[in-house]
């Protein structure tokens, strides 16, 4: 059975329309995890569905143990990621309730991690193009046809937070060509492509960030007034992209770190062996 994995973000802390779901904890070598996993079935797809901030909403996005997210849907069988997230707007023509899937990234975090190597073995893997670009395109099709208001391509800002931006950064990021800003996705497509998991980003513009000055800067209680109905729109887009899945993928993400280990085999730890055996462990001969 296909599996589609669905990272969930501020205002989307559950999957609708699963059959037979159910929470299901997951131990990884890395520690927790954000919440337990709500796993279930829709149109003989199996759903992998984690809340990034916790149910409830109780995770800073520095808090978050992004190695334990992606490790868990990787150890349920994920082979497609989608990660649904709120976004402010670096763009005039980018309105608050327009959906955005960007295609590169620019990183202004501090000292996440965001690899699951190290410790005894080394990997470099391609990431000039960081999204599944068959992903992608089955989401901006997905969007078109269920009526949203979707911008194909461009480029993410992901800031540490959780402040939002100072009016400077701002002009400063719009000065760079960035299109949307947010907090939490970097990392995630990091790991997701050491994981050979396809990745792709469902951004939810809420707002202007601060640099519309013709625009309110950010008030929190106005960006969920207008998440809060975006949200209901990304679900109807992952529910079509699900009908759409291939059986099998044909994409580079599958295969991302076939060249990418370039450690002795006889030098790797017997411990890091096993604790990324189900990353790994195809390319070392287990």
């Amino acid at each position: 059975m296909t599996v589609l994995g669905v990272i969930g973000g501020s205002g989307l802390y559950q999957m609708h329309g699963l059959e037979r779901g159910e929470w299901l904890s997951v131990d990884t070598p890395f520690g927790a995890p954000s919440d337990a996993y709500f796993i279930g079935d829709l149109e003989g797809v199996r759903v992998v569905f984690l809340p990034r901030h916790g149910r409830g909403h109780r995770l800073l996005p520095s808090e978050l143990n992004f190695r334990a997210n992606i490790y868990g849907m990787k150890k349920l069988g994920v082979e497609q990621l989608i990660a649904v997230s709120a976004v402010g707007s670096l763009k005039k023509d980018i309105a608050p309730g327009h959906l955005v899937v960007p295609d590169q990234f620019i990183d202004r975090t501090r000292g996440r991690i965001s690899t699951f190597f190290g410790r005894g073995i080394v990997a470099h893997v391609s990431f000039a193009d960081p999204m599944c670009s068959e992903l992608t395109r089955r989401l901006v099709a997905v969007g078109r046809e269920r009526g949203a208001t979707i911008h194909e391509g461009g480029t993410y800002i992901c800031m540490e937070g959780p402040q939002f931006s100072t009016r400077a950064e701002s002009f400063l990021y719009r000065s760079w060509g960035a299109d949307i800003i947010g907090m939490t996705n970097l990392q995630e497509a990091k790991l997701a492509r050491e994981a050979e998991i396809c990745f792709a980003t469902l951004a939810l513009a809420t707002d202007y960030d601060c640099w519309n000055t013709e625009s309110s800067d950010v008030v929190i209680k106005d960006v969920l007034a207008i998440l809060n109905k975006n949200v209901a729109m990304a679900q109807d887009i992952i529910h079509g992209v699900i009908k759409q899945l291939p059986d099998e993928r044909a994409c580079p993400c599958a295969h991302a770190l076939a060249q990418a280990i370039i450690t002795d085999r006889a030098q790797i730890p017997a411990a890091i062996r096993q604790e990324l055996g189900i990353i790994v462990g195809k390319y070392l001969g287990e």
